[in-house]
């Protein structure tokens, strides 16, 4: 009971700081030059998602250009993940257990999972559509091995961590190229969903 309601009382408490003081700290991630700051922070927005990660990857991008921001904002969700995985494996099972209570679909991510847990995570990271929450919860409490979820976390983020990075950079520079960057990435998501319906087919 104490560790629920501890964990309660410091998820609300840095969600309100986020909320509260999220303009003080997106106007921080413009100015900060030091990318292990920026990485940690990033992080620590991407646990407590009050600010929107696209908006924190635009900024990061805005600052650090397209290559060194879409890293750092690659590097700073991927860590949220990982912080995620191993806290629900090895400490609070339970509280994911009951967070996934409603969530629909877990039917078929469970069958995902048991014919290639890497390609599921991998598949889930790389679709916008699924809450990154819910991946890294259900990963916690699946048998994939760390290993494997941190490789395909990692591979499945690139992607929209590059556009959130190269949007910023366009809106700081060019942004008739925005257009051009939402053209590709749409492409290369036409392509990926094609592939998880091959995929789909095959698993279920």
């Amino acid at each position: 009971m104490f560790k629920t309601w501890g964990l309660a009382l410091i998820y609300l408490g840095a969600a309100g700081l986020f909320y509260f003081y999220g303009d003080s700290i997106l106007a921080w991630l413009k100015q900060e030059s030091n990318p292990l700051l920026v990485t940690g922070m990033a992080a620590l927005i991407a646990l407590f998602p009050v600010l929107p990660y696209p908006v924190v990857g635009g900024v990061i991008g805005a600052a650090f250009g397209p290559v060194m921001g879409g890293a750092v904002t690659w590097a700073g969700s991927t860590l949220a993940s990982l912080i995620m995985f191993l806290f629900v494996r090895y400490g609070y099972r339970e509280w994911g257990s009951r967070l996934l209570q409603g969530q629909g679909g877990l039917a078929r991510l469970t069958a995902y999972f048991e014919k290639n847990a890497f390609l599921a995570v991998l598949f889930a990271r790389m679709i916008p559509f699924v809450p990154s929450i819910v991946v890294n919860v259900y990963s916690g409490l699946s048998r994939i091995s760390f290993a494997a979820y941190a490789a395909a976390s990692a591979l499945g983020k690139l992607p929209a961590m590059l556009l959130f990075a190269l949007v910023g950079d366009h809106l700081a520079g060019d942004p008739k190229q925005i257009f051009v960057t939402l053209g590709v990435y749409v492409i290369f998501l036409g392509m990926v969903l094609a592939l998880y319906k091959l995929w789909k087919d095959r698993t279920v």
